[in-house]
């Protein structure tokens, strides 16, 4: 099929002084870190990334999936706050950090949720995946099962802690997969990750994502450590409009930890910055249909189109539809029929499908007739 090539100026969205001069961004920051990775939550665009898909120990980060897998089951109305569960003596044994639960009492599913987002509590953790799956192995499975379908392909759980274990591994790639999505599809219980402090049983503890104090553009997300695995903490900041994921692991302390997850926030803010080109489901364009019960169709995008550039390169950019010459009828909500590629200095930063936002079924013996006629001599 023949496809022509339709230009959609965005004049409104790319405005600025014709004398503007783009920004000189330099090189990453130096991180102390196995692996690292910056990058924006809209977006998806990676500024700045080291080792991003190396296999490494995640430690409490495994936290962030046994949280999703939680929220996913209360969303879909298996469990709720005020469920009360059991705690077991495998919950009550856990080492490492923990909540101070005790065996045998009954903990509402909202209380022991703060107590792994907040307190990381692996005594929480094990009640909690218990509680919802029968033993923690089988937990387990749906948190692999999660990874997959979230495209984490570098990442295999082992356990709902992080407890070490020698096939319990992931990447900072997939790490930041996670984290937009647990941000994406859960902001209510997102914003438990930026409370600094949880008393339970009269123990009062901190959370120990330290960045709450020092930035406040930080809200979340998750910190982790293990002798093997060093020193790790997932950071999500916001700026106005833009939402930054840092991925740190593998430091060599807290204060490393922390310093290079500022260094990291600080540039992207600094040197970058986020807006949005087109929001979802809004015609970007009207197409003739063949054969059909409607002469048009609406196209436009399934998902908002957000884009990530150095800061003073706005007038560079340029949004491109690139339309089927001929579109004919049935055709279905959803499908595609072209794409929205968006560049940079002529390079491209983003392509996504055009999709038909309204469904046109075919249309009668005449319609059909006619369209064919017309076609014939066009």
């Amino acid at each position: 099929m023949m496809r022509k090539l339709y230009t959609l100026l965005l004049l409104s969205l790319f405005t600025c002084s014709v004398n503007a001069v783009p920004s000189l961004v330099p090189a990453p920051p130096a991180v102390g870190a196995t692996a690292f990775l910056l990058l924006d939550h809209h977006s998806g665009r990676v500024i700045a990334k080291k080792n991003a898909e190396q296999r490494i120990e995640p430690a409490s980060l495994t936290k962030l999936m046994t949280a999703y897998v939680v929220f996913y089951e209360m969303r879909n109305g298996n469990i709720n706050n005020d469920e009360l569960v059991t705690i077991s003596k495998k919950a009550w044994k856990m080492q490492g950090s923990k909540m101070f639960i005790e065996v045998g009492k009954h903990i509402a599913v909202e209380k022991l949720i703060k107590g792994i987002i907040i307190q990381s509590g692996n005594d929480a953790t094990v009640a909690l995946a218990e509680h919802i799956a029968g033993t923690e192995d089988d937990f387990v499975t749906l948190m692999n099962r999660h990874a997959q379908n979230l495209g984490m392909q570098g990442t295999h759980f082992v356990n709902s802690t992080g407890w070490p274990h020698a096939e319990h591994y992931t990447t900072a790639s997939d790490m930041a997969k996670l984290t937009r999505a647990l941000i994406e599809e859960f902001p209510d219980h997102y914003a438990l990750y930026k409370i600094k402090e949880y008393t339970f049983n009269n123990i009062r503890q901190f959370n120990r994502n330290r960045l709450l104090w020092r930035d406040d553009r930080v809200d979340g997300v998750k910190t982790g450590h293990t002798e093997s695995a060093g020193y790790c903490l997932i950071s999500s900041a916001k700026k106005k409009d833009m939402r930054l994921i840092s991925i740190v692991m593998g430091a060599r302390s807290e204060q490393a930890r922390e310093n290079a997850s500022r260094k990291l926030l600080n540039y992207g803010f600094r040197f970058y910055e986020t807006f949005p080109l087109h929001a979802s489901h809004e015609a970007l364009t009207s197409m003739r249909i063949w054969k059909g019960k409607e002469e048009q169709i609406a196209l436009g995008l399934n998902e908002p189109l957000y884009i990530t550039i150095p800061r003073g390169s706005r007038n560079k950019v340029k949004a491109n539809l690139k339309v089927d010459a001929m579109i004919t009828a049935p055709a279905k909500k959803g499908q595609a029929f072209g794409s929205v590629n968006v560049t940079l200095n002529g390079e491209e930063l983003v392509s996504k499908p055009l999709i038909a936002l309204n469904t046109v079924e075919e249309g009668g013996l005449w319609r059909k007739l006619v369209d064919n006629v017309i076609l014939m001599f066009n």
